[in-house]
């Protein structure tokens, strides 16, 4: 069975031959070694007023070929795309956030391989996507120094919580810097994803505290409890608790599943300030960055729209400005 493969300019000078010479299509198919049906499809497509001209029916073909060619997505779009990857959005949350937004339809393996010709050209675009390092598993015996006193149990945390059907539960926890100097608490809330960021000179729990309450002070209405694990930088939970009209409680120890969104969103932030990387030369502006890109970045499970958005009610604007 033969397979179908376009005709070249040198066969269309043949089949001109053939059928001057009056030679049937399927004598000329034949002779040039293509199907019949190609000669027929070839000489009512391409002919013109008169009659079959091998230059006139290649320049038809090339003619079509190129109407055909023109790509689906526009460059304009591609343009978007490279600058919603240099803001840091992974090419899930570029696709989804195009469909949801302009309805554009990219899946996320053409951004992929986008990015991945990018490279093999010399870009850079690939630098923009987030590594997770592979986690490790504990081996040994926990141990349960150092408990803080008066702790209640994420076990009596409110049912309500988990469902996430309401804003003001936040997950609460530490990134160290290098050498154990300086530190950052972070602070997310569970529906809307919405993270906060500050850093510490020391990880003290009067540091901490304090550091928690100036975060937030301004959202206090929005509230309703927190979370944190059973790190002694969390030592003034009750203090805490007191000035923010919220309950305060703890996950069990090495669980650190229980808080698995506030753990997913230490290692985004673990992309901009790297395990060895110096805090004590991190500056509120780069603090407020990091801030802005992760909550003006899509997610999938907030149907494609920022934590922002989804607060309070911000689109993200960095999207449009390109």
């Amino acid at each position: 069975m033969r397979t179908y493969t376009q005709l070249t300019q040198q066969q269309r000078y043949q089949i001109y031959i053939l059928m001057k010479a009056d030679h049937t299509q399927t004598e000329a198919a034949e002779l040039i070694g293509v199907d019949k049906s190609t000669i027929s499809r070839e000489l009512r497509r391409n002919g013109g007023l008169r009659g079959y001209r091998p230059q006139q029916a290649h320049r038809f073909c090339l003619h079509r070929r190129s109407q055909k060619a023109k790509p689906r997505i526009e460059s304009a779009t591609w343009r978007l795309v490279e600058h919603l990857i240099r803001e840091e959005w992974s090419p899930e949350q570029i696709s989804g956030w195009l469909q949801s937004e302009c309805h554009y339809s990219i899946s996320i393996e053409w951004i992929y391989q986008y990015i991945l010709t990018d490279k093999q050209s010399g870009g850079t675009l690939y630098k923009h996507l987030r590594c997770q390092k592979q986690r490790k598993k504990r081996y040994g015996i926990y141990s349960y120094r150092g408990q803080i006193p008066n702790q209640v149990s994420i076990d009596h945390r409110p049912a309500v919580v988990e469902y996430r059907s309401r804003y003001g539960d936040w997950e609460l926890d530490t990134v160290i810097g290098k050498n154990h100097q300086q530190a950052l608490v972070t602070l997310v809330e569970r529906k809307s994803r919405l993270t906060l960021i500050i850093k510490v000179m020391r990880k003290t729990a009067a540091n901490v505290s304090d550091a928690i309450i100036g975060l937030l002070s301004a959202l206090k209405p929005w509230v309703h409890t927190l979370t944190a694990d059973n790190g002694r930088e969390f030592a003034q939970h009750s203090y805490i608790a007191k000035k923010l009209k919220a309950k305060f409680y703890f996950a069990h120890p090495y669980a650190s599943w229980e808080r698995g969104l506030n753990e997913n969103t230490n290692g985004l932030i673990r992309q901009y300030f790297p395990k060895k990387h110096d805090f004590t030369a991190i500056t509120d502006y780069q603090i407020d960055h990091v801030m802005d890109k992760l909550n003006n970045r899509p997610r999938k499970c907030l149907g494609f729209k920022t934590p922002n958005e989804v607060f309070f009610g911000i689109k993200p604007t960095v999207a449009l400005a390109t």
